[in-house]
């Protein structure tokens, strides 16, 4: 299935059992509010394939895994309502991955940045490159990692989530990222990254659903109210990219 959304795409394929989700945006696959539906449902449908026992997403292109939200996208948001609205397709993506019975591996061949982290934190196991380097720049445009918060700090614990959001300018490089447990695993090149990701996708191929399914509950426990809790997050972002700083800096880093 592909489906093409404002020059972008998720698509999705099934192979031995196994789904491979591949989204892209030609704006280093920033994420605008359809394409963010369109990636939650794809994750959702395939979490119903009887065909598919487990799911690899990926993005496509080489340096960037994901930008995060759409800042054309942002600046287009004049109410609270159409804000929280947009900061609700992330909520819907990390839900999506939360409650999917299959473990989700993700690819992560590139940068992470806001919303990319959460999508990389909700994932059940993420295998990067070591160009991988991860930033929560939610604060210097005037909001903060409010709907990724949850899964950031799940993954990496609330004092490394605390340093990414606090010190939103800086980046950190792959190895701080699977010393704080948001990577699984990291790898010198791109193929060799893939190479981990196909061999272990294919051993879980084979392992009981039924088993896998009961232990991600197990990995997930203490979320169940995350349906709720990450649309109120994102009603805190929706409201805060009203205002005149997250405008001005937004257009700052559009003119860079």
């Amino acid at each position: 299935m592909t489906t093409h959304v404002e020059e972008g795409f998720v698509q999705s394929a099934t192979k031995d059992n196994i789904t491979i989700i591949e989204f892209f945006h030609p704006q280093s696959n920033s994420l605008p509010g359809k394409l963010l539906e369109k990636l939650a449902e794809a994750i959702k449908l395939e979490g119903l394939n009887i065909a598919s026992t487990v799911i690899i997403l990926k993005s496509n292109g080489s340096k960037t895994f994901c930008a995060g939200a759409s800042f054309d996208e942002l600046l287009q948001i004049t109410t609270a309502e159409q804000g929280l609205k947009f900061f609700s397709g992330f909520a819907k993506v990390i839900n999506a991955i939360r409650v999917c019975p299959k473990f989700v591996i993700a690819q992560i061949q590139g940068k992470c940045v806001g919303g990319g982290v959460g999508i990389a934190a909700a994932a059940d196991y993420a295998i990067a490159v070591d160009t991988a380097d991860i930033k929560l720049s939610e604060l210097a445009v005037g909001i903060g990692p409010f709907v990724v918060g949850p899964a950031v700090e799940r993954k990496i614990g609330t004092s490394a989530f605390s340093a990414l959001s606090i010190d939103a300018s800086s980046w950190r490089n792959a190895t701080w990222a699977k010393s704080n447990g948001l990577f699984a695993e990291v790898h010198a090149t791109e193929e060799l990254m893939k190479e981990a990701g196909q061999k272990l996708a294919t051993t879980l191929s084979a392992s009981s659903p039924e088993a896998m399914a009961e232990l991600k509950k197990v990995f997930w426990k203490g979320t169940e109210n995350w349906d709720t809790l990450l649309l109120e997050r994102a009603a805190i972002s929706g409201r805060l990219i009203l205002s005149d700083f997250s405008r001005n800096a937004i257009e700052k880093f559009k003119s860079k």
